[in-house]
């Protein structure tokens, strides 16, 4: 009985609605679908504890066997954070106990943010940024700005600045757009980098990092782009083919009736 209850209920389970198959959401493409979905729904690296492995664990002072629950930090992402490279840190919400007999009051930690240049080999360009003390580690700990975007997901990468530089870093690496004066250090820089396009179609790419904004204006000019390149003749020849198939229906159901009234028939 209890299996069958169960079944029931997966099969009234509903998606829950979300930006992207909704609306004018639903009809974007899946390369930016995947995207969106790395990016917002995606469970991020924790930045600021450290899971514990496993399912259960054994309590230190009882000895009892407990499950693990590695429950994430409240987080807020405030909207000045996309203007710069935060590394997966954000403004910590919380609670600061100033004595050991005193109440305790809600408190804000937030990153030490500093103002920084980094480097793109690819792009060959070096970039004045706010950055975060934990971004600065990771692109040292990756050897770089390049690897640093290219090997972490969106949903570590978080901001919007960090997601345009790794789109046009992508691009440029795709369609080999770096170096151009110069064959053989684009080819160097080239097969240094190009293992990470494994991860991605042409497609993939052309979507990456855009806002849900900026996708959907991009699918506007795709549609109207169409809608020019289709010649009116073939649009004419579709209506009129139409047309004459309605006429036909119309005319063989007319002649249905009067073969039914006709008594000689």
């Amino acid at each position: 009985m209890e299996s069958k209850l169960a079944n029931g209920l997966k099969l009234l389970y509903i998606p829950k609605k979300t930006k992207i198959n909704s609306g004018l959401g639903d009809r974007l493409p899946e390369a930016y679908k995947k995207f969106y979905k790395e990016w917002r729904h995606k469970v991020p690296e924790p930045v600021y504890y450290k899971p514990t492995p496993g399912k259960w664990t054994k309590d230190e002072k009882t000895g009892a066997v407990i499950p693990v629950q590695n429950i994430p930090i409240p987080l807020k992402y405030p909207k000045t954070m996309h203007s710069g490279i935060w590394g997966g840190e954000a403004i910590v919400q919380g609670f600061k106990q100033s004595g050991k007999y005193k109440s305790r009051v809600p408190h804000f930690w937030t990153p030490t943010l500093k103002k920084s240049v980094v480097y793109s080999e690819i792009l060959n360009k070096y970039m004045s940024t706010t950055v975060t003390e934990k971004a600065l580690d990771e692109i040292n700990k990756n050897f770089g700005l390049d690897h640093y975007l290219l090997k972490t997901s969106a949903c570590d990468l978080r901001t919007t600045l960090s997601l345009k530089i790794k789109r046009h870093i992508l691009m440029a690496l795709r369609d080999k757009t770096f170096y151009v004066d110069d064959n053989v250090k684009q080819q160097e820089v080239y097969d240094k980098y190009k293992h990470y396009l494994n991860d991605y179609t042409h497609e993939e790419i052309e979507w990456y990092g855009l806002t849900f904004d900026e996708a959907l204006l991009k699918m506007q000019e795709i549609d109207e782009l169409n809608e020019k390149k289709a010649p009116l003749k073939a649009k004419y020849r579709l209506e009129l083919i139409e047309e004459l198939k309605n006429n036909n229906e119309t005319v063989e159901e007319n002649k249905s009736w009067l073969n039914k009234l006709n008594p000689f028939n």
